[in-house]
Protein backbone atom coordinates (compact mmCIF):
# COMPACT_ATOMS: atom_id res chain seq x y z
CA UNK A 1 0.00 0.00 0.00
CA UNK A 2 1.37 3.63 -1.24
CA UNK A 3 2.30 5.55 1.99
CA UNK A 4 0.32 8.62 2.26
CA UNK A 5 1.94 11.66 0.06
CA UNK A 6 4.44 9.67 -1.53
CA UNK A 7 4.95 10.55 -5.14
CA UNK A 8 3.76 7.98 -8.16
CA UNK A 9 6.86 7.16 -9.43
CA UNK A 10 4.92 5.68 -12.30
CA UNK A 11 3.12 8.48 -13.45
CA UNK A 12 6.21 10.92 -12.64
CA UNK A 13 8.06 8.22 -15.88
CA UNK A 14 6.25 9.07 -18.65
CA UNK A 15 9.88 7.69 -20.62
CA UNK A 16 10.05 3.57 -19.79
CA UNK A 17 13.67 4.14 -20.13
CA UNK A 18 14.71 6.35 -17.78
CA UNK A 19 15.72 4.87 -14.30
CA UNK A 20 12.56 6.12 -11.68
CA UNK A 21 13.96 8.76 -9.45
CA UNK A 22 14.69 8.43 -5.47
CA UNK A 23 12.21 10.14 -3.01
CA UNK A 24 13.88 12.66 -1.23
CA UNK A 25 11.77 11.67 1.70
CA UNK A 26 12.32 7.97 1.45
CA UNK A 27 15.01 8.70 4.36
CA UNK A 28 12.07 10.68 6.20
CA UNK A 29 9.77 7.69 6.11
CA UNK A 30 12.79 5.25 7.68
CA UNK A 31 13.39 7.58 10.36
CA UNK A 32 11.70 5.39 13.30
CA UNK A 33 14.54 6.15 16.01
CA UNK A 34 12.37 8.78 18.08
CA UNK A 35 9.46 6.59 17.72
CA UNK A 36 10.79 3.80 19.14
CA UNK A 37 12.21 5.70 22.04
CA UNK A 38 8.68 6.93 22.94
CA UNK A 39 7.39 3.72 22.72
CA UNK A 40 10.22 2.61 25.43
CA UNK A 41 9.91 6.07 27.64
CA UNK A 42 12.90 6.77 27.10
CA UNK A 43 12.56 9.78 24.70
CA UNK A 44 14.40 13.10 26.30
CA UNK A 45 13.49 15.75 24.41
CA UNK A 46 10.92 17.92 23.49
CA UNK A 47 9.33 18.11 26.96
CA UNK A 48 7.44 20.73 27.29
CA UNK A 49 7.44 22.89 29.86
CA UNK A 50 4.06 24.76 31.74
CA UNK A 51 5.68 26.74 34.08
CA UNK A 52 9.00 28.10 35.87
CA UNK A 53 9.51 29.42 38.53
CA UNK A 54 13.49 30.10 39.88
CA UNK A 55 15.19 26.85 39.81
CA UNK A 56 12.07 24.91 39.30
CA UNK A 57 10.02 24.32 36.46
CA UNK A 58 6.42 22.37 36.11
CA UNK A 59 6.47 19.34 33.22
CA UNK A 60 3.21 17.41 33.41
CA UNK A 61 1.66 18.60 36.10
CA UNK A 62 4.67 17.92 38.35
CA UNK A 63 7.21 20.23 39.71
CA UNK A 64 10.40 19.39 38.71
CA UNK A 65 14.49 21.07 39.23
CA UNK A 66 15.91 22.57 36.15
CA UNK A 67 19.35 22.07 35.27
CA UNK A 68 21.13 22.24 32.12
CA UNK A 69 19.16 25.57 31.32
CA UNK A 70 21.66 28.48 29.98
CA UNK A 71 19.85 30.92 31.99
CA UNK A 72 23.04 31.52 33.85
CA UNK A 73 22.16 34.76 35.56
CA UNK A 74 18.36 33.38 36.27
CA UNK A 75 17.26 36.76 34.80
CA UNK A 76 14.04 34.84 32.77
CA UNK A 77 12.18 35.29 35.75
CA UNK A 78 12.79 39.19 36.96
CA UNK A 79 10.30 41.30 36.84
CA UNK A 80 12.01 44.44 35.78
CA UNK A 81 12.93 42.21 32.52
CA UNK A 82 9.09 41.69 31.89
CA UNK A 83 7.81 45.15 32.77
CA UNK A 84 10.72 46.01 30.10
CA UNK A 85 8.87 43.66 27.08
CA UNK A 86 5.28 44.90 28.13
CA UNK A 87 6.56 48.27 27.41
CA UNK A 88 8.13 47.76 24.68
CA UNK A 89 5.09 45.84 23.10
CA UNK A 90 3.22 48.77 24.00
CA UNK A 91 5.02 50.95 21.93
CA UNK A 92 6.45 49.10 18.88
CA UNK A 93 3.67 45.96 18.26
CA UNK A 94 5.05 42.58 18.09
CA UNK A 95 7.17 42.51 15.11
CA UNK A 96 9.59 44.66 13.06
CA UNK A 97 7.87 42.64 9.28
CA UNK A 98 11.10 43.68 7.95
CA UNK A 99 14.65 43.50 7.84
CA UNK A 100 16.99 45.81 9.68
CA UNK A 101 18.57 46.85 6.05
CA UNK A 102 15.25 48.09 5.12
CA UNK A 103 12.20 48.81 7.19
CA UNK A 104 13.36 46.80 10.09
CA UNK A 105 15.32 48.99 12.03
CA UNK A 106 14.27 50.18 15.67
CA UNK A 107 15.55 52.62 17.35
CA UNK A 108 15.89 50.35 20.31
CA UNK A 109 18.32 48.06 17.85
CA UNK A 110 20.61 50.80 17.73
CA UNK A 111 20.50 51.97 21.21
CA UNK A 112 21.24 48.21 22.50
CA UNK A 113 23.88 48.47 20.04
CA UNK A 114 25.32 51.13 21.69
CA UNK A 115 24.97 49.86 25.28
CA UNK A 116 27.05 46.98 24.01
CA UNK A 117 29.51 49.07 22.43
CA UNK A 118 30.16 50.35 25.90
CA UNK A 119 30.22 47.23 27.86
CA UNK A 120 32.07 45.20 25.83
CA UNK A 121 34.38 48.15 24.90
CA UNK A 122 34.36 48.03 21.04
CA UNK A 123 34.60 50.23 18.11
CA UNK A 124 31.22 48.97 17.15
CA UNK A 125 28.35 46.27 17.59
CA UNK A 126 25.62 44.88 15.04
CA UNK A 127 22.65 42.31 16.44
CA UNK A 128 20.56 39.74 14.57
CA UNK A 129 17.60 37.62 14.90
CA UNK A 130 19.27 34.95 16.49
CA UNK A 131 22.96 34.11 18.06
CA UNK A 132 22.74 30.84 15.25
CA UNK A 133 22.20 34.11 12.45
CA UNK A 134 24.82 35.48 13.57
CA UNK A 135 27.71 33.14 13.60
CA UNK A 136 26.31 32.39 9.93
CA UNK A 137 26.72 36.05 9.13
CA UNK A 138 30.20 36.88 9.96
CA UNK A 139 31.65 33.74 8.53
CA UNK A 140 29.76 33.47 5.74
CA UNK A 141 30.72 37.41 4.85
CA UNK A 142 34.02 37.31 5.71
CA UNK A 143 35.80 34.08 4.52
CA UNK A 144 36.22 34.22 0.69
CA UNK A 145 37.84 31.46 -1.53
CA UNK A 146 41.26 31.37 -1.26
CA UNK A 147 40.96 32.43 3.20
CA UNK A 148 41.26 29.71 5.69
CA UNK A 149 39.06 29.29 8.87
CA UNK A 150 40.97 27.12 11.65
CA UNK A 151 38.59 25.68 13.79
CA UNK A 152 38.79 23.30 17.42
CA UNK A 153 37.12 20.03 17.17
CA UNK A 154 34.53 20.95 19.92
CA UNK A 155 33.29 24.52 18.00
CA UNK A 156 29.52 25.11 17.91
CA UNK A 157 27.44 23.42 14.78
CA UNK A 158 26.24 27.25 14.11
CA UNK A 159 30.23 28.08 13.44
CA UNK A 160 30.60 25.06 11.58
CA UNK A 161 27.24 25.73 9.48
CA UNK A 162 28.62 29.39 9.47
CA UNK A 163 32.25 27.64 7.82
CA UNK A 164 29.81 25.71 5.10
CA UNK A 165 28.15 28.91 4.06
CA UNK A 166 31.51 30.82 3.18
CA UNK A 167 33.81 29.69 0.31
CA UNK A 168 36.75 29.36 3.08
CA UNK A 169 39.05 25.91 3.55
CA UNK A 170 37.88 24.70 6.73
CA UNK A 171 40.68 22.84 9.13
CA UNK A 172 39.76 21.45 12.57
CA UNK A 173 42.34 21.00 15.06
CA UNK A 174 42.41 18.92 18.18
CA UNK A 175 40.38 20.85 21.28
CA UNK A 176 42.15 23.10 23.13
CA UNK A 177 45.43 21.44 21.08
CA UNK A 178 47.67 24.90 20.54
CA UNK A 179 50.50 22.45 19.02
CA UNK A 180 47.50 20.57 16.61
CA UNK A 181 46.77 24.16 15.47
CA UNK A 182 50.77 25.77 15.00
CA UNK A 183 50.68 22.20 12.51
CA UNK A 184 47.74 23.53 10.45
CA UNK A 185 49.01 27.20 10.87
CA UNK A 186 52.54 25.98 9.86
CA UNK A 187 51.39 23.74 6.89
CA UNK A 188 49.63 26.29 5.15
CA UNK A 189 52.38 28.92 5.55
CA UNK A 190 53.07 30.34 2.50
CA UNK A 191 49.94 29.96 0.81
CA UNK A 192 47.70 32.60 -0.38
CA UNK A 193 44.36 34.03 1.05
CA UNK A 194 43.96 34.95 4.57
CA UNK A 195 43.61 33.34 7.82
CA UNK A 196 40.82 33.14 10.87
CA UNK A 197 41.34 31.60 13.74
CA UNK A 198 37.74 30.65 15.45
CA UNK A 199 36.71 29.25 18.64
CA UNK A 200 34.17 28.95 21.34
CA UNK A 201 34.98 30.89 24.64
CA UNK A 202 33.62 28.86 26.69
CA UNK A 203 32.62 25.23 24.82
CA UNK A 204 28.93 24.32 25.66
CA UNK A 205 28.99 20.27 25.83
CA UNK A 206 32.49 19.99 27.64
CA UNK A 207 32.52 23.22 29.91
CA UNK A 208 36.14 24.11 29.31
CA UNK A 209 37.56 27.26 28.57
CA UNK A 210 39.53 27.90 25.08
CA UNK A 211 43.82 28.52 25.64
CA UNK A 212 42.89 32.04 24.84
CA UNK A 213 46.45 33.50 25.76
CA UNK A 214 47.68 30.85 23.36
CA UNK A 215 45.66 31.57 20.72
CA UNK A 216 46.18 35.01 21.06
CA UNK A 217 49.75 34.41 20.31
CA UNK A 218 49.79 32.08 17.79
CA UNK A 219 47.04 34.28 15.57
CA UNK A 220 49.87 37.26 16.03
CA UNK A 221 52.54 35.17 14.83
CA UNK A 222 50.60 33.86 11.85
CA UNK A 223 48.78 36.56 11.18
CA UNK A 224 45.90 35.25 11.78
CA UNK A 225 42.72 37.18 13.04
CA UNK A 226 41.23 35.57 16.11
CA UNK A 227 36.99 35.14 16.71
CA UNK A 228 35.52 34.48 19.55
CA UNK A 229 32.80 32.99 20.11
CA UNK A 230 31.39 33.73 23.64
CA UNK A 231 27.83 32.32 23.95
CA UNK A 232 28.70 30.86 27.33
CA UNK A 233 31.01 33.54 28.34
CA UNK A 234 29.00 36.52 28.06
CA UNK A 235 27.76 37.42 31.51
CA UNK A 236 29.48 34.74 33.05
CA UNK A 237 33.24 35.33 32.79
CA UNK A 238 35.70 38.28 33.65
CA UNK A 239 34.86 40.48 36.82
CA UNK A 240 32.54 42.66 35.22
CA UNK A 241 30.92 39.78 32.75
CA UNK A 242 32.51 40.85 29.52
CA UNK A 243 33.43 37.20 28.83
CA UNK A 244 36.37 35.24 27.61
CA UNK A 245 38.78 37.94 26.67
CA UNK A 246 38.39 39.66 30.23
CA UNK A 247 38.39 36.13 32.05
CA UNK A 248 42.20 36.55 30.79
CA UNK A 249 43.11 39.81 30.95
CA UNK A 250 43.33 40.01 26.94
CA UNK A 251 40.70 42.92 25.79
CA UNK A 252 41.25 44.16 22.76
CA UNK A 253 43.68 41.06 21.77
CA UNK A 254 40.48 39.27 20.35
CA UNK A 255 39.20 40.49 16.40
CA UNK A 256 36.05 39.71 16.82
CA UNK A 257 33.30 38.33 19.65
CA UNK A 258 30.26 36.81 18.31
CA UNK A 259 27.88 36.90 20.93
CA UNK A 260 24.12 35.39 21.77
CA UNK A 261 20.84 37.02 23.97
CA UNK A 262 19.34 33.55 24.44
CA UNK A 263 21.37 32.88 27.92
CA UNK A 264 22.70 35.35 30.20
CA UNK A 265 20.10 38.04 28.81
CA UNK A 266 17.28 36.21 29.02
CA UNK A 267 16.29 36.38 25.45
CA UNK A 268 16.82 35.95 22.16
CA UNK A 269 18.92 37.03 19.48
CA UNK A 270 22.85 37.98 18.96
CA UNK A 271 25.49 40.35 18.04
CA UNK A 272 28.89 40.59 16.59
CA UNK A 273 31.83 42.97 18.67
CA UNK A 274 34.45 44.46 16.62
CA UNK A 275 36.25 46.98 14.51
CA UNK A 276 33.81 49.59 13.08
CA UNK A 277 34.90 48.69 9.36
CA UNK A 278 34.65 45.22 9.67
CA UNK A 279 31.31 45.73 11.16
CA UNK A 280 30.09 47.89 8.66
CA UNK A 281 31.25 45.12 5.88
CA UNK A 282 28.97 42.22 7.75
CA UNK A 283 25.87 44.73 7.68
CA UNK A 284 26.60 45.16 4.24
CA UNK A 285 27.44 42.04 3.00
CA UNK A 286 26.29 39.11 5.21
CA UNK A 287 22.89 37.34 3.26
CA UNK A 288 21.85 35.52 7.19
CA UNK A 289 21.24 39.39 8.07
CA UNK A 290 20.29 41.24 5.02
CA UNK A 291 17.60 38.72 4.39
CA UNK A 292 15.84 37.78 7.97
CA UNK A 293 13.29 40.23 9.62
CA UNK A 294 14.64 41.98 12.55
CA UNK A 295 14.56 41.47 16.26
CA UNK A 296 10.93 42.23 17.92
CA UNK A 297 11.17 45.33 20.58
CA UNK A 298 10.12 42.74 23.41
CA UNK A 299 13.05 40.99 22.96
CA UNK A 300 15.68 44.03 22.38
CA UNK A 301 13.97 45.82 25.06
CA UNK A 302 14.24 42.57 27.27
CA UNK A 303 18.03 42.41 26.70
CA UNK A 304 18.60 45.55 27.15
CA UNK A 305 17.58 45.27 30.57
CA UNK A 306 19.29 42.38 31.04
CA UNK A 307 22.37 44.69 30.03
CA UNK A 308 21.56 47.00 32.67
CA UNK A 309 21.30 44.67 35.46
CA UNK A 310 24.42 42.61 34.69
CA UNK A 311 26.73 45.81 34.25
CA UNK A 312 25.33 47.33 37.80
CA UNK A 313 24.30 43.76 39.98
CA UNK A 314 27.07 42.03 40.12
CA UNK A 315 25.19 39.45 42.66
CA UNK A 316 24.02 37.62 40.40
CA UNK A 317 27.53 36.55 38.42
CA UNK A 318 28.66 35.58 42.48
CA UNK A 319 25.35 33.37 43.51
CA UNK A 320 25.74 31.62 40.08
CA UNK A 321 29.45 30.70 41.04
CA UNK A 322 28.80 30.13 44.03
CA UNK A 323 26.13 27.68 42.95
CA UNK A 324 28.64 26.08 40.35
CA UNK A 325 31.24 25.02 43.21
CA UNK A 326 28.43 23.75 45.35
CA UNK A 327 26.86 21.50 42.38
CA UNK A 328 31.11 20.99 41.41
CA UNK A 329 32.37 20.10 44.41
CA UNK A 330 29.04 17.49 44.59
CA UNK A 331 29.14 15.62 41.97
CA UNK A 332 32.63 15.37 41.93
CA UNK A 333 32.50 13.92 45.65
CA UNK A 334 30.49 10.74 44.02
CA UNK A 335 33.58 10.00 41.60
CA UNK A 336 31.84 11.32 38.35
CA UNK A 337 33.87 12.65 35.61
CA UNK A 338 33.07 15.97 35.28
CA UNK A 339 35.31 16.52 32.24
CA UNK A 340 37.28 19.34 33.97
CA UNK A 341 34.97 22.02 33.57
CA UNK A 342 35.86 25.37 34.63
CA UNK A 343 32.45 27.00 34.07
CA UNK A 344 28.57 26.74 34.87
CA UNK A 345 28.44 23.66 32.35
CA UNK A 346 28.76 20.91 34.66
CA UNK A 347 28.99 17.81 32.32
CA UNK A 348 28.56 14.02 33.79
CA UNK A 349 30.27 11.58 31.06
CA UNK A 350 28.62 8.20 31.32
CA UNK A 351 29.81 6.57 28.26
CA UNK A 352 27.76 4.73 26.09
CA UNK A 353 24.22 5.95 24.64
CA UNK A 354 22.13 3.87 25.78
CA UNK A 355 23.44 3.77 29.71
CA UNK A 356 23.07 7.52 28.94
CA UNK A 357 19.81 7.74 28.47
CA UNK A 358 18.49 5.30 30.69
CA UNK A 359 20.72 7.46 33.18
CA UNK A 360 18.49 10.55 32.11
CA UNK A 361 15.12 8.19 32.30
CA UNK A 362 16.43 7.52 35.84
CA UNK A 363 17.38 11.52 37.37
CA UNK A 364 13.58 12.14 35.52
CA UNK A 365 11.73 10.53 37.72
CA UNK A 366 14.08 11.39 41.01
CA UNK A 367 12.40 14.80 39.90
CA UNK A 368 15.95 16.29 38.21
CA UNK A 369 14.88 17.85 33.88
CA UNK A 370 18.35 17.24 32.59
CA UNK A 371 19.49 17.02 29.12
CA UNK A 372 21.38 13.90 27.79
CA UNK A 373 24.06 14.90 25.43
CA UNK A 374 24.89 12.11 22.76
CA UNK A 375 26.34 11.89 19.18
CA UNK A 376 26.78 13.65 17.33
CA UNK A 377 27.31 16.61 19.96
CA UNK A 378 29.63 14.44 21.42
CA UNK A 379 32.05 11.93 20.42
CA UNK A 380 31.32 8.67 20.23
CA UNK A 381 31.07 6.66 23.11
CA UNK A 382 31.61 9.74 25.35
CA UNK A 383 27.68 10.84 25.82
CA UNK A 384 27.22 12.49 29.01
CA UNK A 385 23.97 14.35 31.26
CA UNK A 386 24.91 18.01 30.35
CA UNK A 387 23.86 20.01 34.33
CA UNK A 388 24.54 23.86 34.81
CA UNK A 389 22.59 25.45 37.63
CA UNK A 390 21.57 29.47 37.47
CA UNK A 391 21.86 32.08 40.09
CA UNK A 392 18.26 31.60 40.90
CA UNK A 393 18.78 28.07 42.74
CA UNK A 394 18.77 27.36 46.26
CA UNK A 395 21.22 25.33 48.17
CA UNK A 396 18.70 22.40 48.59
CA UNK A 397 18.23 22.15 44.94
CA UNK A 398 21.21 21.82 43.84
CA UNK A 399 22.07 19.42 47.30
CA UNK A 400 18.37 17.41 45.60
CA UNK A 401 21.12 17.30 42.40
CA UNK A 402 23.36 15.38 43.98
CA UNK A 403 21.34 13.40 45.71
CA UNK A 404 19.35 12.18 42.51
CA UNK A 405 22.82 11.50 40.89
CA UNK A 406 24.43 9.22 43.62
CA UNK A 407 21.09 7.32 43.57
CA UNK A 408 21.25 6.88 40.00
CA UNK A 409 25.08 6.11 39.87
CA UNK A 410 24.58 3.43 42.50
CA UNK A 411 21.35 2.06 40.70
CA UNK A 412 23.13 1.98 37.53
CA UNK A 413 27.02 1.44 38.44
CA UNK A 414 28.46 4.49 36.74
CA UNK A 415 29.57 6.04 39.86
CA UNK A 416 32.70 4.87 42.25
Amino acid sequence: MQRPGRLDRAASVPDARRTPAEDVFEKAYGFTRADEAKAAGVYPYFRAIAEQHGGAVTVEGREMIITGSNDYLGLTQDARLKEAARASLDKYGTSCTGSRFLTGTLSLHEELERRLEDFLKAEAVLTFSAGFLGALAVLSALAGRQDILYFDRENHACLYDGARLSFGTLRKYRHNDLSSLRHLLERDAGRPGGRMIVTDGVFSMSGHIADLPGLVDLAREYGARLVVDDAHATGVLGEHGRGTAEHFGLEGEVDLVIGTFSKSFASLGGFVAGPRAVIDYIKHHARPFIFTAALPAPQVATALKALEVMSTEPRHRKKLWQNVERLRRGINGLGFDTLGSETPIVPVLVGPDELTVLFWRALWEEGIFTTPALPPGVPSGRSLIRTSVNADHTPEQIDRIVEAFAKTGERLGTSE
